[in-house]
């Protein structure tokens, strides 16, 4: 019966020794929360926002009926007097800008400006004129 016993021995030998050894390393290196932050939730941090403004413009006194997305690629309607105009900020990486403006005057025209840069501008004539801007990738 000793021939056999001491191998269960060895093994409790073994394993309280390991056991000890990993608590005391968890005590020394801090470890014993193994996610420290859990729950403090993530701060999310802007860089680069994008500035996207648009323009509207006319005769002075005139309206139009405007149509925009925004950075959410949400449609907007808006019966606006010129000029009209509108800042939009976003942190997203890219961003399609869509404008579109029927005025009730004899000019009307439109402006697309991403970070202080003009990226489209178009302008129409005639009566009850239409235009639209349209930048693909802001």
């Amino acid at each position: 019966m000793l021939k056999h016993a001491w191998i269960p021995l060895v093994l409790v030998v073994v394993l309280a020794v390991s056991g000890l050894v990993v608590s005391r390393l968890h005590r020394m290196f801090a470890s014993e929360d193994l996610n420290a932050n859990a729950g403090a939730g993530i701060e999310i941090v802007q860089f680069n926002p994008k500035i996207l403004v648009y323009d509207v413009y006319g005769p002075p006194g005139s309206t139009a009926q405007i149509s925009y997305f925004d950075p959410d690629a949400k449609v907007h309607h808006v019966d606006a007097t010129l000029p009209w105009s509108i800042r939009l900020e976003t942190t997203l990486p890219t961003v399609s800008a869509n404008l579109m403006a029927l005025g009730d005057g004899d000019q009307i025209g439109c402006r697309v400006t991403v970070n202080d840069i003009v990226r489209e501008e178009k302008t129409a004539n005639g009566a009850k004129p239409q235009t639209y801007c349209l930048v693909k990738s802001a």
